[in-house]
Protein backbone atom coordinates (compact mmCIF):
# COMPACT_ATOMS: atom_id res chain seq x y z
CA UNK A 1 0.00 0.00 0.00
CA UNK A 2 1.50 3.11 -1.17
CA UNK A 3 1.67 6.51 0.98
CA UNK A 4 -2.17 7.88 -1.07
CA UNK A 5 -3.61 4.54 -0.66
CA UNK A 6 -2.79 4.81 3.63
CA UNK A 7 -3.84 8.28 3.60
CA UNK A 8 -7.00 7.60 2.01
CA UNK A 9 -8.07 4.17 3.94
CA UNK A 10 -7.56 6.80 7.30
CA UNK A 11 -9.48 9.56 5.99
CA UNK A 12 -12.13 6.49 5.35
CA UNK A 13 -12.40 5.58 8.85
CA UNK A 14 -11.81 9.07 10.57
CA UNK A 15 -15.22 9.64 8.68
CA UNK A 16 -16.90 6.08 9.86
CA UNK A 17 -15.62 7.39 13.44
CA UNK A 18 -17.10 10.99 12.68
CA UNK A 19 -20.81 9.88 11.62
CA UNK A 20 -20.84 7.09 14.12
CA UNK A 21 -20.41 9.72 16.94
CA UNK A 22 -23.05 12.11 15.30
CA UNK A 23 -25.83 9.20 15.50
CA UNK A 24 -26.98 10.57 18.95
CA UNK A 25 -27.62 14.00 17.81
CA UNK A 26 -28.95 12.52 14.38
CA UNK A 27 -31.67 11.21 16.63
CA UNK A 28 -32.48 14.41 18.25
CA UNK A 29 -33.02 16.31 15.57
CA UNK A 30 -34.73 13.71 13.20
CA UNK A 31 -38.23 14.41 11.98
CA UNK A 32 -37.86 18.02 13.46
CA UNK A 33 -38.37 21.56 12.34
CA UNK A 34 -34.54 23.53 11.82
CA UNK A 35 -34.88 27.46 10.79
CA UNK A 36 -32.03 28.80 9.09
CA UNK A 37 -31.26 32.61 8.04
CA UNK A 38 -28.94 33.03 5.68
CA UNK A 39 -27.63 36.07 4.93
CA UNK A 40 -24.26 38.14 5.09
CA UNK A 41 -21.77 38.51 2.82
CA UNK A 42 -21.52 34.63 2.30
CA UNK A 43 -24.41 34.73 0.20
CA UNK A 44 -22.40 36.81 -2.53
CA UNK A 45 -19.52 34.22 -2.83
CA UNK A 46 -20.70 31.04 -5.44
CA UNK A 47 -18.73 28.26 -3.95
CA UNK A 48 -19.82 29.17 -0.12
CA UNK A 49 -23.51 29.21 -1.61
CA UNK A 50 -23.23 25.55 -3.19
CA UNK A 51 -21.68 24.56 0.08
CA UNK A 52 -24.06 25.74 2.19
CA UNK A 53 -26.55 24.09 -0.45
CA UNK A 54 -25.35 20.67 0.15
CA UNK A 55 -25.62 21.05 3.71
CA UNK A 56 -29.10 21.87 3.62
CA UNK A 57 -29.46 19.00 1.55
CA UNK A 58 -27.18 16.49 4.00
CA UNK A 59 -29.91 17.73 6.95
CA UNK A 60 -33.04 17.10 5.13
CA UNK A 61 -31.43 13.46 3.88
CA UNK A 62 -30.44 13.01 7.78
CA UNK A 63 -34.23 13.59 8.61
CA UNK A 64 -34.16 17.05 9.26
CA UNK A 65 -36.57 19.68 7.94
CA UNK A 66 -34.54 22.89 7.10
CA UNK A 67 -36.92 25.94 6.41
CA UNK A 68 -34.34 28.59 5.12
CA UNK A 69 -35.18 32.13 5.17
CA UNK A 70 -32.83 34.53 3.11
CA UNK A 71 -31.36 38.13 3.65
CA UNK A 72 -29.96 40.05 0.79
CA UNK A 73 -29.07 43.25 2.22
CA UNK A 74 -25.56 44.18 -0.29
CA UNK A 75 -27.65 42.57 -3.71
CA UNK A 76 -30.00 45.32 -2.90
CA UNK A 77 -27.39 47.74 -2.82
CA UNK A 78 -25.79 46.61 -5.51
CA UNK A 79 -28.91 47.06 -7.54
CA UNK A 80 -30.16 50.36 -5.83
CA UNK A 81 -27.08 51.64 -7.43
CA UNK A 82 -27.36 50.54 -10.75
CA UNK A 83 -30.43 52.66 -10.37
CA UNK A 84 -29.52 55.54 -9.46
CA UNK A 85 -31.62 55.40 -6.37
CA UNK A 86 -30.46 56.63 -3.09
CA UNK A 87 -30.70 54.63 0.75
CA UNK A 88 -30.24 55.43 4.23
CA UNK A 89 -30.15 53.16 7.43
CA UNK A 90 -32.10 53.73 10.74
CA UNK A 91 -30.77 51.33 13.30
CA UNK A 92 -29.98 48.54 10.85
CA UNK A 93 -33.18 48.97 8.63
CA UNK A 94 -33.37 50.06 5.05
CA UNK A 95 -34.85 53.46 4.69
CA UNK A 96 -37.84 51.81 1.90
CA UNK A 97 -39.67 54.36 -0.45
CA UNK A 98 -41.81 53.12 -3.17
CA UNK A 99 -39.19 52.43 -5.79
CA UNK A 100 -36.64 51.31 -3.01
CA UNK A 101 -39.65 48.48 -2.87
CA UNK A 102 -39.84 47.68 -6.04
CA UNK A 103 -36.38 46.85 -6.30
CA UNK A 104 -35.95 45.00 -2.68
CA UNK A 105 -38.57 43.09 -3.93
CA UNK A 106 -37.61 42.45 -7.39
CA UNK A 107 -33.81 41.49 -5.87
CA UNK A 108 -35.49 39.12 -2.52
CA UNK A 109 -38.14 37.33 -4.20
CA UNK A 110 -36.48 37.09 -7.69
CA UNK A 111 -32.87 37.18 -8.20
CA UNK A 112 -31.78 35.96 -4.69
CA UNK A 113 -34.36 33.36 -3.53
CA UNK A 114 -34.87 31.57 -7.26
CA UNK A 115 -30.63 31.57 -7.39
CA UNK A 116 -30.75 29.57 -3.11
CA UNK A 117 -33.67 27.38 -4.03
CA UNK A 118 -31.93 26.03 -7.21
CA UNK A 119 -28.41 25.50 -5.93
CA UNK A 120 -30.29 23.20 -3.45
CA UNK A 121 -32.30 21.18 -5.65
CA UNK A 122 -28.89 20.65 -7.96
CA UNK A 123 -27.04 19.83 -4.89
CA UNK A 124 -29.94 17.36 -3.95
CA UNK A 125 -30.91 15.95 -7.66
CA UNK A 126 -29.63 12.81 -6.99
CA UNK A 127 -32.09 12.14 -4.58
CA UNK A 128 -34.63 14.14 -5.61
CA UNK A 129 -34.49 17.06 -2.72
CA UNK A 130 -35.70 20.05 -4.07
CA UNK A 131 -35.87 23.87 -3.21
CA UNK A 132 -38.92 25.49 -3.67
CA UNK A 133 -38.90 29.60 -3.24
CA UNK A 134 -41.63 31.38 -1.59
CA UNK A 135 -41.90 35.03 -0.07
CA UNK A 136 -44.05 36.19 2.43
CA UNK A 137 -46.59 37.41 0.05
CA UNK A 138 -47.20 33.59 -1.10
CA UNK A 139 -50.32 31.81 0.05
CA UNK A 140 -51.25 34.67 2.80
CA UNK A 141 -47.89 33.46 4.90
CA UNK A 142 -46.48 36.72 6.82
CA UNK A 143 -49.29 39.21 7.58
CA UNK A 144 -47.28 42.36 8.42
CA UNK A 145 -47.61 45.99 10.08
CA UNK A 146 -45.82 49.22 9.14
CA UNK A 147 -42.51 49.75 12.04
CA UNK A 148 -42.68 52.22 14.12
CA UNK A 149 -39.44 53.65 15.18
CA UNK A 150 -38.26 56.84 17.29
CA UNK A 151 -34.86 58.47 17.44
CA UNK A 152 -33.60 60.83 20.09
CA UNK A 153 -32.08 63.92 18.74
CA UNK A 154 -28.71 64.45 20.45
CA UNK A 155 -28.96 68.36 21.27
CA UNK A 156 -31.99 68.40 22.73
CA UNK A 157 -32.44 64.99 23.93
CA UNK A 158 -36.01 64.78 22.61
CA UNK A 159 -37.07 61.63 20.64
CA UNK A 160 -39.19 62.02 17.40
CA UNK A 161 -40.89 59.49 15.28
CA UNK A 162 -38.63 58.40 12.25
CA UNK A 163 -40.40 57.23 8.89
CA UNK A 164 -38.86 54.48 7.50
CA UNK A 165 -41.48 53.77 4.68
CA UNK A 166 -42.87 50.38 3.80
CA UNK A 167 -40.43 48.78 6.73
CA UNK A 168 -42.88 46.14 8.15
CA UNK A 169 -42.71 44.17 11.19
CA UNK A 170 -44.77 40.79 11.49
CA UNK A 171 -48.44 40.49 13.19
CA UNK A 172 -49.19 37.02 11.67
CA UNK A 173 -48.09 33.65 10.57
CA UNK A 174 -50.34 31.33 8.08
CA UNK A 175 -47.62 28.27 8.32
CA UNK A 176 -49.88 26.23 6.49
CA UNK A 177 -48.05 25.98 3.49
CA UNK A 178 -44.78 25.38 5.09
CA UNK A 179 -46.33 22.92 7.11
CA UNK A 180 -48.15 20.73 3.90
CA UNK A 181 -43.98 21.17 2.50
CA UNK A 182 -42.45 19.63 5.92
CA UNK A 183 -44.67 16.97 5.94
CA UNK A 184 -45.38 16.14 2.58
CA UNK A 185 -43.93 12.68 1.09
CA UNK A 186 -41.75 14.69 -1.17
CA UNK A 187 -37.85 16.29 -0.03
CA UNK A 188 -38.85 19.89 -0.45
CA UNK A 189 -37.04 22.34 1.18
CA UNK A 190 -38.94 25.76 1.76
CA UNK A 191 -36.67 28.85 1.09
CA UNK A 192 -38.58 32.38 2.15
CA UNK A 193 -37.69 35.96 1.23
CA UNK A 194 -38.27 38.03 3.61
CA UNK A 195 -41.40 40.18 2.06
CA UNK A 196 -44.94 40.87 3.86
CA UNK A 197 -47.88 41.91 2.93
CA UNK A 198 -50.33 44.54 5.65
CA UNK A 199 -54.09 43.82 5.78
CA UNK A 200 -55.05 46.54 3.16
CA UNK A 201 -52.13 44.45 0.53
CA UNK A 202 -49.46 46.77 0.63
CA UNK A 203 -46.07 45.22 0.49
CA UNK A 204 -43.29 45.45 2.99
CA UNK A 205 -39.55 44.75 3.10
CA UNK A 206 -39.15 42.89 6.27
CA UNK A 207 -35.77 42.43 8.38
CA UNK A 208 -34.56 38.42 7.58
CA UNK A 209 -33.84 38.12 10.75
CA UNK A 210 -37.10 39.26 12.23
CA UNK A 211 -38.90 37.08 9.55
CA UNK A 212 -37.25 33.85 10.42
CA UNK A 213 -37.66 34.47 14.32
CA UNK A 214 -41.71 34.83 13.67
CA UNK A 215 -41.47 31.64 11.40
CA UNK A 216 -39.36 29.95 14.11
CA UNK A 217 -42.01 30.46 16.17
CA UNK A 218 -45.06 29.91 14.16
CA UNK A 219 -43.44 26.72 13.66
CA UNK A 220 -42.62 25.57 16.87
CA UNK A 221 -39.30 24.79 15.65
CA UNK A 222 -36.37 22.85 17.82
CA UNK A 223 -33.76 24.77 16.45
CA UNK A 224 -32.92 28.31 14.78
CA UNK A 225 -29.80 29.00 12.68
CA UNK A 226 -28.68 32.27 12.23
CA UNK A 227 -26.06 32.50 9.89
CA UNK A 228 -23.90 35.38 10.28
CA UNK A 229 -20.22 37.21 9.69
CA UNK A 230 -19.05 36.89 13.33
CA UNK A 231 -18.06 33.33 15.12
CA UNK A 232 -20.68 34.10 17.68
CA UNK A 233 -21.22 36.35 20.86
CA UNK A 234 -18.10 38.04 22.70
CA UNK A 235 -18.42 38.74 25.78
CA UNK A 236 -16.60 41.11 27.83
CA UNK A 237 -13.13 39.43 27.54
CA UNK A 238 -13.28 39.11 23.91
CA UNK A 239 -13.97 35.54 23.88
CA UNK A 240 -17.05 33.73 22.39
CA UNK A 241 -20.14 32.63 24.63
CA UNK A 242 -21.13 29.07 24.02
CA UNK A 243 -24.27 29.39 25.99
CA UNK A 244 -26.60 32.02 27.50
CA UNK A 245 -30.04 31.98 29.03
CA UNK A 246 -32.66 34.64 27.61
CA UNK A 247 -32.14 36.46 30.51
CA UNK A 248 -28.03 36.52 30.28
CA UNK A 249 -28.55 37.53 26.75
CA UNK A 250 -31.20 40.92 27.33
CA UNK A 251 -28.72 41.72 30.34
CA UNK A 252 -25.74 42.06 27.25
CA UNK A 253 -27.99 44.72 25.65
CA UNK A 254 -28.65 46.19 28.90
CA UNK A 255 -25.01 46.40 29.85
CA UNK A 256 -23.56 47.82 26.22
CA UNK A 257 -21.35 44.66 25.82
CA UNK A 258 -23.68 43.45 23.31
CA UNK A 259 -23.34 46.28 20.42
CA UNK A 260 -23.93 47.21 16.38
CA UNK A 261 -25.94 44.35 14.56
CA UNK A 262 -25.50 42.24 17.44
CA UNK A 263 -28.54 43.55 19.27
CA UNK A 264 -31.02 42.74 17.04
CA UNK A 265 -29.99 39.10 16.65
CA UNK A 266 -30.10 38.50 20.33
CA UNK A 267 -33.34 40.44 20.21
CA UNK A 268 -34.79 38.13 17.36
CA UNK A 269 -33.64 34.90 19.48
CA UNK A 270 -35.09 36.21 22.59
CA UNK A 271 -38.56 36.41 21.26
CA UNK A 272 -38.39 33.33 19.12
CA UNK A 273 -37.46 31.31 22.35
CA UNK A 274 -40.42 33.29 23.87
CA UNK A 275 -42.70 32.52 20.80
CA UNK A 276 -41.56 28.29 21.57
CA UNK A 277 -38.43 27.73 19.67
CA UNK A 278 -36.09 25.47 22.24
CA UNK A 279 -33.21 27.47 21.61
CA UNK A 280 -31.25 30.07 18.71
CA UNK A 281 -27.79 29.75 17.93
CA UNK A 282 -25.84 32.38 16.65
CA UNK A 283 -22.91 31.37 14.65
CA UNK A 284 -20.33 31.97 11.10
CA UNK A 285 -22.27 31.27 8.07
CA UNK A 286 -18.59 31.22 6.31
CA UNK A 287 -16.87 28.45 8.29
CA UNK A 288 -18.13 25.44 5.79
CA UNK A 289 -20.15 22.92 7.23
CA UNK A 290 -20.91 25.19 9.90
CA UNK A 291 -24.39 24.14 10.93
CA UNK A 292 -23.04 20.12 11.01
CA UNK A 293 -20.57 21.03 13.29
CA UNK A 294 -23.32 22.76 15.32
CA UNK A 295 -26.09 20.25 15.10
CA UNK A 296 -24.10 16.98 14.99
CA UNK A 297 -21.38 17.42 17.53
CA UNK A 298 -20.47 17.64 21.07
CA UNK A 299 -18.84 20.84 20.76
CA UNK A 300 -21.33 22.88 18.78
CA UNK A 301 -20.56 26.36 17.08
CA UNK A 302 -21.17 29.44 17.82
CA UNK A 303 -23.92 30.67 20.86
CA UNK A 304 -26.65 29.05 21.43
CA UNK A 305 -29.52 30.55 23.86
CA UNK A 306 -32.11 29.23 25.21
CA UNK A 307 -34.80 29.93 28.10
Amino acid sequence: MDENERQSEERGWATAKTLAEALPYIQVYDRKTVVIKYGGHAMGETAVAKQFAADVVLLKLMGVNPVVVHGGGPQISAMLDKAGVKSAFVDGLRVTDRDTMQIAEMVLSGAVNKEIAHWITMAGKEADVRGIGLSGKDAGLLTVEKTQRTQRDPDSMIEHEVDLGFVGEPTRVDAKLLTRLIESDADWVPVIAPIGVAEDGQTFNVNADTVAGALAGALKAKRMLLLTDVAGVKGTDGQIIRQMTVAEASQLIDDGIATGGMIPKLQTAIAAIRDGVEAVVILDGRRPHAMLVELFTETGAGTLVKA
